[in-house]
């Protein structure tokens, strides 16, 4: 698989790993009665989680509840290391929307036992990803503004400015711990509304007036 811009040319960059973000959204840290961190929660996905949304994806309901979480994705260009905010900005290649999805029943279990989450949120397929649009026209990065519809019903509607932590310093603190690459992704936190997913459900994925995306679970 490779991901596309939207005008449908192939990225300029290989695969790479998916930085995520828990609880950068503090609604969607109290639905699950979670303590706001004081500094966010990282952890990550191989390239293997991704598959494109277009086109439908499919999910094992033998291994319990598959939440959605979406969330705002942007693809890093340049390599960033210890990098200042005004050092990420510029290496923001472009935007897309992502679909986190986590094992929910699972990843309880795994929190109970203080052990790491990989096994609930980094298998393969767990990270459905939109095609990316370049940077241009995202002026302001604290006013960014997407949604996911659940067949037909609104269920997420996030809005940069509600992050605890905003774009570009997660960017550079995120880059002070792991090397960011071309090609890497990173999932920004998910607002408030996550929930279960069904096979036949319709979703829909939609960043302001830049991407309007509809799948299928399959």
């Amino acid at each position: 698989m490779q991901l596309k811009w939207n005008s449908g040319e192939p990225l300029a960059w290989p695969r790479g790993k998916v930085v995520c973000v828990g609880r950068n959204y503090a609604e969607h840290a109290k639905e699950l009665g979670n303590a706001v961190p004081e500094r966010p929660l990282l952890f990550m996905k191989p390239a293997t989680a991704l598959v494109p949304a277009e086109g439908g994806f499919s999910i094992d309901e033998s291994r319990g509840q598959v939440h959605y979480e979406c969330e705002l994705a942007v693809l890093v260009g340049k390599p960033l290391t210890k990098a200042s905010a005004a050092e990420a900005a510029d290496a923001i290649a472009g935007f897309g929307l992502a679909l986190d999805l986590t094992l929910r029943d699972l990843q309880s279990e795994l929190k109970e036992k203080g052990h790491p989450w990989e096994l609930a949120k980094a298998f393969d397929g767990s990270c459905v990803i939109t095609s990316l649009v370049g940077p241009e026209g995202f002026d302001d990065l604290g006013a960014v503004h997407y949604q996911f519809f659940q067949n037909g019903e609104l269920r997420q509607d996030g809005h940069s400015s509600q992050m605890i932590t905003p774009i570009t310093e997660l960017l550079a603190l995120i880059s002070t711990t792991f090397t960011l690459e071309p090609g890497d992704l990173v999932l920004t936190g998910t607002p408030k509304g996550v929930g279960v997913l069904q096979k036949g459900d319709t979703l829909r994925l939609v960043l302001e007036d830049k991407l309007d995306v509809t799948t299928q679970v399959g």
